[in-house]
């Protein structure tokens, strides 16, 4: 006997917009990065958008926004700084989500690492990374970078964004 499968009624579909998108990843849990590179200065920045792309090489991606204050020294340097937050890093989060911040000032804990790039301290990982590609992408930039050094041995568990906040797991 063949089943044949339920339908069911799809509410009315909205014309795709940036609000709309922003909308649907609101429901999308991501994991928390800070992306971090010395300039004069250095910069950085939170970043929802990390993704790993391969692994050999060991490649991996993020979104920066060309109109954000970190983007004229990304658009430049050859290395990066990754860093994997974890859940009990949800001020460092918002200190390098806000615009305007001292991003590096206290309480932000902080050495230069492999290749001069800025390393925060008490992450759950990082990576240095040397970028391979800035592909454009509307208002943004999606980077592509190479791990050439890194540390996975933080202890604890990671931050999540979702909903528009930042989050710990549930057991």
């Amino acid at each position: 006997m063949t089943v044949s499968p339920e339908l069911r009624t799809v509410g009315a579909p909205r014309q795709a917009s940036p609000d709309l998108l922003r909308s649907v990843f609101r429901r999308h849990a991501a994991g928390v990065a800070v992306i971090t590179a010395q300039g004069d200065r250095p910069v950085g920045f939170t970043a929802t958008s990390l993704s790993s792309v391969a692994a050999d090489p060991p490649l991996l991606s993020f979104g920066v926004g060309t109109g954000s204050s970190s983007w004229p020294v990304l658009s430049e340097v050859e290395y990066v700084g990754v860093h994997i937050l974890g859940e009990h890093q949800r001020e460092l989060a918002g200190t390098f989500a806000r615009s305007g911040a001292d991003r590096f000032g206290h309480p932000t804990r902080w050495s230069e690492g492999p290749e001069g790039v800025p390393i925060l301290d008490d992450v759950l990982a990082w990576l240095v990374c040397r970028v391979v590609a800035r592909v454009p992408a509307g208002d943004h930039r999606l980077v592509i970078a190479q791990a050439v050094a890194g540390d996975p041995a933080g202890a604890g568990r990671p931050l999540l964004y979702h909903q528009g906040r930042f989050n710990a797991l549930r057991d």
